[in-house]
């Protein structure tokens, strides 16, 4: 911005030095010239008046004692020889005649170099007050470009403490209306963004508590139905199971609870992949099952190495896409890269067009079903964890995640 106004600011000074200097110059250069066509007309005459009133004879040193530097004459008599005195006249010299009343003729000359010195001159003024003036106004330029874009970088370090999270930056004293209607607004929508946030994370926390009391009352009730005596050991098995989904959908809320805070949950927690692998696809396996589909997973056991433990909300995520919108047989499956592991989970289905399926689109869901939050959701879960969610070109489905591994 300040370039740009000091570059506007030069321009506008230099078309008005311009506007007003080039007319000037040829006004001046112009008035120069008349002057010494007049001085040349004057001294035809004179040196003419001189030689009638002579009575001896007109020699070469008489008319150059009438002369100057850059001036010559030439007299031709009625009779006789023309005598001559001064430069010899060249193509850009000034030359002006004058009849003798005796007889003949005055032809004096002024120099086009001295000419062309005395427009010089006259215009060097106006030149130098141009240039002084272009001057000023650089000076002016710079002076007034950094008194109008220093409200506006004052602006830009609001934005930027906006951005780092303080949402309530200092105020600055700013001059310019616009630039205070600027900060305004963006205070304003500051102070609406903590608003929102505060009330976010607030409804966050009470969810979190909300659910944590009644799960923790049925991991009670189940831990202790499944110590009766009367229970079926068949049944105290799947009671087990249900603590332990309990537990997982426990670690899941607080996992949220800390993502919605801003944190990386699960990143400093890590389980090996296979197992989570091999865990995500028995939760899953009785779903698709019941729609005659099956889960395959293929790994190469601990050469996979850990993984963040958050990985496994993802995978569940993935496997419900799969059974709910997918077809065929699912395929899962994982791949050591160096520092980085990848996980595939593909089905028979076709690929989805574009990568709209990872957007936020709550305009086109209902508002109680939660379908298509899953998928974005993930995809900041995996880039909080320093990996990345992408949907694949291949013809069918196939979902990658890659995750740093430890």
């Amino acid at each position: 911005m300040r370039e740009r106004l000091i570059v506007a600011f030069l321009a506008l000074a230099l078309g008005i030095i311009a506007l007003y200097g080039v007319p000037r110059i040829i006004m001046v250069a112009d008035l120069v010239h008349a002057s010494e066509n007049q001085y040349a007309d004057r001294m035809a005459g004179m040196v003419a008046a001189v030689i009638d009133d002579r009575d001896e004879p007109v020699d070469e040193a008489f008319l150059a004692s009438l002369l100057t530097e850059g001036e010559s004459v030439e007299y031709r008599p009625a009779d006789g020889d023309a005598v001559r005195a001064g430069s010899t006249p060249v193509g850009n010299d000034i030359t002006r005649s004058s009849d003798v009343s005796a007889g003949g003729a005055v032809a004096f000359t002024r120099s086009g170099e001295v000419v062309a010195e005395r427009v010089t001159t006259a215009i060097a003024p106006v030149i130098v007050i141009g240039i002084g003036l272009l001057v000023v106004s650089a000076v002016v330029a710079v002076l007034l470009a950094r008194s109008l874009s220093r409200p506006f970088l004052r602006i830009v370090e609001t934005v930027r403490q906006i951005g780092r999270g303080n949402l309530q930056p200092s105020p600055e004293p700013l001059r310019i209306p616009e630039a205070k209607a600027i900060d305004a607004a963006l205070r304003d929508s500051a102070a609406t963004l903590e608003r929102r946030i505060r009330r976010e994370h607030e409804f966050a926390a009470n969810a979190s508590h909300q659910l944590r009391t009644p799960i923790t009352a049925l991991r009670l009730e189940l831990e202790d139905l499944s110590l009766w005596p009367e229970t079926a050991p068949a049944v105290r098995e799947q009671l087990d199971h249900a603590v332990r989904e309990i537990d997982r959908l426990a670690d899941a809320i607080s996992q949220l609870l800390e993502f919605a805070r801003g944190g990386t949950p699960g990143s400093g927690t890590f389980e090996p992949l296979h197992d989570s692998l091999r865990a995500a696809a028995s939760r899953w396996n009785a779903q698709a099952g019941a729609s005659g589909r099956r889960i395959r997973v293929s790994a190469s056991g601990s050469a996979l190495g850990d993984a963040p433990a958050a990985a496994s909300q993802i995978l569940d995520v993935l496997l419900h896409n799969a059974i709910a919108h997918g077809r065929g047989d699912i395929t899962v499956s994982g791949e050591r890269r160096s520092e980085y592991v990848t996980v595939q989970v593909a089905d028979q289905g076709p690929r989805p067009s574009g990568n709209q399926i990872f957007q936020r689109r709550p305009e086109q869901r209902s508002a109680t079903s939660g379908e298509g939050i899953g998928l974005a959701l993930s995809a900041e879960l995996a880039e909080s964890l320093g990996g990345h969610l992408l949907l694949e070109g291949a013809p069918t489905t196939t979902f990658s995640l890659i995750l740093p591994a430890r």
